[in-house]
């Protein structure tokens, strides 16, 4: 019986403490996952409207990329990260959101190709996760 009794206490101390994680956090796993969906959907559709503008398939652009985060401290941190992929990279507060803080810049070039872009803009979604930052999305000027 006092086994049954401690192993309920660590597991609803073990619950309790991811809650607390989870509530805490900026991006939620639930929010990521819809995120990731989300981007999905976006890329496709980008990639639709460049097309209209000329940009191929085959053509390499640098995209401009926007995070957001609730402390300037995990902004830093994934600015960090993204600094060996050859991206210019800032961040700081949000302009017109003072509980909110941005990531932003532009990547090295990259192929506009569905596979590629697709590939990019999830792995950007999951390091903003990484970092409890929400990958915000992207987008390029077509006369590169």
């Amino acid at each position: 019986m006092k086994r049954l009794v401690l192993l309920i206490i660590l597991s609803f101390t073990f619950t309790a403490s991811c809650a607390t994680d989870e509530e805490s956090s900026f991006v939620t796993a639930e929010s990521f996952r819809a995120n990731l969906a989300s981007q999905a959907d976006g890329d496709a559709a980008t990639l639709t409207e460049l097309r209209k503008y000329g940009v191929s398939a085959d053509s390499e652009h640098k995209v401009e990329f926007f995070f957001y985060t609730n402390t300037l401290d995990k902004a830093k941190a994934l600015a960090s990260a993204l600094e060996p992929t050859n991206a210019d990279v800032y961040f700081g507060p949000a302009a017109g959101d003072d509980t909110q803080f941005v990531v932003t810049g532009w990547s090295a070039p990259i192929k506009m190709d569905n596979a590629t872009v697709t590939a990019w803009s999830e792995k950007m979604t999951r390091l903003g996760y990484e970092f409890d930052c929400e990958f915000d999305g992207w987008g390029t000027y077509t006369n590169q």
